[in-house]
């Protein structure tokens, strides 16, 4: 699809009133149903406060599992549809919003995916999405779980706007944000499950997430389209080998103003107000996507330029 067709796209084909979305941050407890039911009255609750999106942390049915390879762990994988799945399905109808859930994905013996669903306000699931950029770190050894998504980079309408669901390690690329933005998302979501080792919080910690925070915020800018992070909180593993989820879900607009953040160490449902005429504002005023030299970027391409 060239340029003009994606900009026409944009402007003919998504929703241009205001919506309100909703971020459930949790802490997670080791028994998945414990931690879906938790999830399940939490999306009532947003629904209740005038949600009409709501989305959930990355891998919220289970503690972070990632941060030990073990076969064992396989166990917590389901298919889609399976019970995740369906349990969104139902609320969506039941309450009339749209949900952006995460999922450990049971592909395939043997291949699995960390996949976030779009499920509309109909309970029809509208989007799959399975995570691109897999990250292999001491206590996240996720290469180790996941094979990498092989759907691409997608923005899925719903019934209250065109969202584009991407997953935690994703946010650290500007690429996967200009794609999505490019498919004509006005919003994307990013379910993560990120946190400080404690022996390097002291010294780092503050760092690290100052460079998580601007690096989102700099997507929302860059692409003219709102942002909005969920990440989970608690300490989950041993005192030797442990992480501290540090929280701090928040959600940007077009111009990386910080709308609303939670805590670092409170769970939390942030309802937010987003409004389509802010895109519009903001790429008239800073047009990147029309200055963009496409005929330029082919070594993109290439893992390294030599």
């Amino acid at each position: 699809m060239n340029q003009n067709a994606i900009i026409r796209r944009y402007n003919g084909d998504v929703q241009q009133a205001k919506f309100r979305i909703g971020l459930i941050q949790m802490a997670c407890a080791r028994d998945p149903h414990e931690n879906l039911a938790k999830a399940e009255w939490r999306i009532r609750e947003a629904a209740g406060k005038g949600a009409q999106i709501i989305c959930v942390q990355e891998l919220f049915r289970s503690e972070y599992f990632c941060r030990e390879e073990n076969a064992g762990n396989f166990d917590l994988a389901e298919p889609v549809p399976g019970p995740t799945s369906e349990s969104f399905g139902k609320l969506a109808g039941e309450l009339k919003v749209a949900i952006v859930g995460s999922v450990f994905e049971r592909r395939a013996a043997g291949v699995y995916h960390n996949t976030a669903l779009v499920t509309d306000a109909d309970g029809a699931l509208v989007g799959t999405y399975r995570k691109m950029h897999i990250p292999d770190d001491p206590l996240y050894y996720e290469k180790y779980y996941f094979t990498p998504g092989d759907l691409g980079f997608r923005a899925f309408n719903t019934r209250y706007a065109r969202v584009a669901p991407l997953v935690c390690w994703d946010q650290w690329y500007p690429e996967a944000a200009r794609l999505a933005a490019l498919d004509g998302a006005q919003i994307i979501f990013y379910p993560t499950a990120i946190g400080w080792h404690p022996a390097e919080k002291q010294q780092y910690g503050k760092a690290q997430h100052d460079a998580w925070r601007t690096i989102q915020r700099a997507h929302a800018i860059a692409n003219g389209v709102y942002v909005a992070v969920v990440n989970r909180v608690g300490y989950e593993g041993t005192a030797e080998r442990g992480i501290e989820f540090w929280g701090g879900s928040f959600v940007c607009d077009p111009f990386g103003e910080v709308l609303a953040e939670a805590s670092h160490s409170r769970e939390e449902t942030l309802i937010v107000e987003c409004d389509p005429r802010r895109i519009e504002e903001v790429r008239r005023n800073w047009p990147f996507l029309r200055d963009r030299r496409i005929d330029a970027y082919a070594p993109i391409l290439n893992r390294v330029t030599d």
